[in-house]
């Protein structure tokens, strides 16, 4: 599924931000204390009884706290967890840090074959695949075949490798839900990746009644196997999805009931990244004229690991930098990329500790938390167990966040700030947030980070005050009942508060 935003540049986002916006029919609160009792109307409302509300607001030109509400609580950050991991991997690896993968041949080269295997050494990179080429999945891959043939290759007489090892095999993070695993917002984590390791499943409803239509994306890959059990329901009946993948298999049952008339796209994901890699890539190889007779396989089914100081590197692929890659971290919420790019950190910047394998998460953590003193977070106290929020073990503080946004806002580092704050959504305009904030002096004037796990929910950024003046805000709440969709207005609501504060 395609998809269309409008970008929104951080010299624009401040040129507006600095006009004072519409005024609401509310009236504008024009001190700290008139602002306070009109956001405890909201995150004190009857419908929140059983729940923890944590907010922060700071005055960033002049520093003064002018709200907070258990400020050193800590909370499930969900998907906030990510404005740690960005801003981490930002200072720490640069914005204008790339992956390199390697392709390198442990044969010989004689008369266009290849006598030996094809191996392609990952490096992390987490976004070879369609996202960055117009959605066009195998384009690399087409373009490695081209590749080869300009080298007068034809003919591949042994295997097709993927080398995962930059990474080490733990594919999940600590305390995921085993429920998440078929769904792209779960994909596994691997040295390897491609098309954010899933599938693209498009379902065709034509008649009520009638099989739902399905096909998937690349190609049909027989790399999954897809039973189709969907079955189209009236034009004016609800979608209800019913997907299911048994645990380390690629066997996918499609039970979906789907709208007549209705086109429903859903990226599914698929087990074992790196087979799942190598299996696209010698299809691709194949039908662009590269005769390819051997097998596909993991590295780890090797007895022995390839040895590149004698291997022959054939060609290189470089991604996009680092800020277009964390602004798909933080503005669509990428979970896959925020982990990727977390041990990508731990590889890169390795901390001196005997116990934690450099190429885990763990790692990753560790590296981070220079990042985090820095900002003046306490790290005896935050706990982070993975780079995407996804799990539920992640504890932060509102104040750890604002500590972290004030630190980002002021960073010395100009590149660094610009990528960090041009990553986050835009109220009403991309991301998450374009389907929110869309009307008000929020509008265009809110750039900040979403967060939603059940139960579970947090939006902090910045706004621009009526006068003009930078505020950073925090708002988690935790341990909910009601819909997600009411605490995000209630957010909303706050926000809109903000953007109206008028001192």
């Amino acid at each position: 599924m395609m998809h269309f935003r409008t970008r929104l540049s951080l010299a624009a986002f401040l040129a507006l931000a600095a006009v004072t916006p519409p005024a609401l029919a509310q009236p504008e609160p024009t001190s700290p204390q008139e602002l306070g009792r009109a956001i405890d109307e909201h995150l004190k409302q009857p419908l929140y009884e059983n729940a923890i509300w944590a907010a922060i607001v700071i005055d960033l030109a002049s520093g003064e706290t002018l709200y907070q509400r258990h400020p050193r609580i800590s909370l499930m950050p969900a998907s906030n967890a990510k404005l740690f991991t960005t801003a981490a991997v930002l200072e720490q690896l640069g914005p204008d840090f790339t992956y390199t993968t390697d392709v390198f041949t442990d044969g010989t080269i004689e008369a266009g074959v290849i006598t030996g295997n094809l191996i392609v050494r990952g490096s992390g990179d987490p976004v070879i695949g369609g996202r960055f080429n117009k959605g066009d999945m195998t384009e690399v891959f087409r373009n490695w075949a081209e590749m080869l043939r300009q080298q007068g290759i034809h003919t591949i007489q042994g295997d097709v490798i993927g080398d995962d090892d930059i990474f080490d095999d733990t594919p999940f993070g600590p305390g995921w839900s085993w429920d998440d695993e078929p769904f792209d917002y779960g994909a596994e984590i691997s040295g390897l990746s491609f098309n954010d390791n899933t599938v693209s499943v498009i379902m065709t409803g034509r008649a009520a009644g009638r099989p739902a239509e399905i096909r998937w994306e690349p190609f049909n890959t027989p790399y999954v196997d897809i039973h189709n059990a969907a079955v189209i329901v009236p034009a004016d009946a609800r979608k209800d999805e019913e997907i299911e993948r048994p645990r380390a298999t690629n066997a996918i049952r499609i039970a979906t009931e789907l709208p007549a008339g209705r086109i429903d796209t859903t990226a599914l994901a698929v087990t074992n990244p790196t087979l799942y890699f190598v299996h696209v890539l010698r299809d691709v190889l194949r039908a662009n004229r590269i005769d390819v007779r051997g097998e596909i396989l993991d590295v780890d089914d090797l007895s022995l690991k390839p040895n590149y100081a004698s291997a022959s590197r054939l060609f290189s692929h470089t991604s996009p930098p680092l800020a277009r890659i964390v602004e798909v971290i933080n503005k669509e919420s990428q979970n896959l990329y925020a982990e990727q790019v977390l041990r990508t950190l731990g590889v890169v910047r390795p901390q001196p500790d005997p116990d934690l394998d450099p190429a885990s998460t763990e790692m990753g953590i560790e590296a981070a938390r220079y990042t985090y003193a820095r900002a003046g977070v306490d790290t005896s106290r935050i706990q982070l167990v993975d780079g995407s929020g996804l799990s539920r073990m992640n504890l932060v503080t509102a104040e750890m966040t604002a500590s972290l946004l004030r630190y980002m806002w002021r960073h010395p580092d100009a590149a660094v700030r610009q990528a960090f704050l041009a990553s986050l959504p835009v109220a009403g305009v991309d991301g998450t947030l374009e389907r929110r904030l869309r009307t008000g002096p929020a509008l265009r004037n809110v750039r900040a980070k979403t967060g939603t796990l059940t139960g579970a929910s947090a939006l902090s950024g910045y706004v621009t005050s009526a006068a003009g003046t930078p505020l950073l805000f925090v708002l988690m709440s935790n341990n909910h009942t009601v819909r997600a969709g009411a605490v995000q207005r209630t957010q909303d609501a706050v926000v809109q508060l903000l953007a109206r504060y008028n001192r």
